[in-house]
């Protein structure tokens, strides 16, 4: 498998992986994704590491799946029903994977996400782009509405912008895209990296514990209602308060001093 996912580490504290397809515009291409999920995986178990960035080379973030593979697949068993099925499992599989890691991840895009390259950077924790990037889900101008990108969207901005996006296909602006929610924000694309790196450091110096305990609650007790939510993360604040790093935390919060978290 060629190494469309190219991982730099960076001071032991968060690694950045790097999409690099140019010619596909970074296409989530089954090749891709599988990159992506086994770079992100290893990132996962790996202690060292505090903090995951996608990023990608060239004007274009991700374009979304590959057309000419889908294209060539209807010549293939059924229409190429058994592809479109293996494709659209991966790539659930490769976004659930970015919810249910338990390090934050972070999408710093410099161009354009469309589909399901918009829907990366609808599921990650945090997104931030550069100002001339721009974002869609046009799928319904090919006659294939954006279901699946339709996922991460609704779960990122509220249902009349995303239904927008999805109903009309149009291109937003990084402008447009901080304002619904998409993004958290948006700087010139020579200060880009830098300013997502600070956020990083900034997420990399608290608790390894606290941030992966929050990080999980966070996107489960976003299913319950009031009540399931109040008592789901009652009884998380308890097993938290119960580690080490909240005893640590704490304490240093009272003595006036840096705390000393595990790494």
């Amino acid at each position: 498998i060629r190494d469309l996912v190219r991982s730099r580490g960076l001071g032991d504290v968060y690694k950045r992986q790097v999409m690099d397809d140019q010619k596909s515009g970074n296409a989530l291409s089954e090749e891709m994704m599988s990159n992506l999920i086994e770079t992100i995986k290893k990132a996962s178990t790996d202690d060292s590491v505090k903090v995951i960035i996608l990023a990608a080379e060239g004007g274009i973030f991700s374009s979304g799946h590959n057309l000419k593979q889908i294209t060539d697949a209807r010549e293939q068993s059924e229409d190429g029903e058994p592809y479109f099925k293996q494709l659209f499992d991966q790539c659930s599989s490769l976004m659930q994977l970015v919810v249910n890691c338990p390090k934050p991840v972070i999408a710093q895009i410099s161009g354009i996400a469309t589909a399901a390259g918009c829907q990366l950077v609808a599921t990650c924790d945090l997104a931030y782009a550069s100002s001339s990037a721009k974002f869609a889900t046009p799928g319904v101008n090919l006659g294939l509405f954006c279901s699946t990108p339709m996922v991460a969207l609704t779960r990122a901005v509220k249902n009349k912008h995303a239904m927008e996006m999805l109903l009309t296909g149009d291109f937003i602006d990084s402008i447009k895209a901080k304002e619904i929610g998409l993004i958290n924000n948006f700087y010139e694309i020579d200060e880009l990296e830098k300013e997502t790196m600070d956020i990083a450091s900034k997420i990399a110096n608290k608790s390894s514990v606290a941030v992966s305990t929050g990080k999980n609650a966070f996107y489960t007790q976003s299913d319950y209602d009031l009540a399931e939510a109040y008592d789901f993360t009652s009884k998380v604040m308890v097993e938290n308060l119960l580690k080490d790093d909240a005893k640590e935390g704490i304490g240093a919060f009272l003595e006036k001093r840096k705390p000393n978290f595990k790494k």
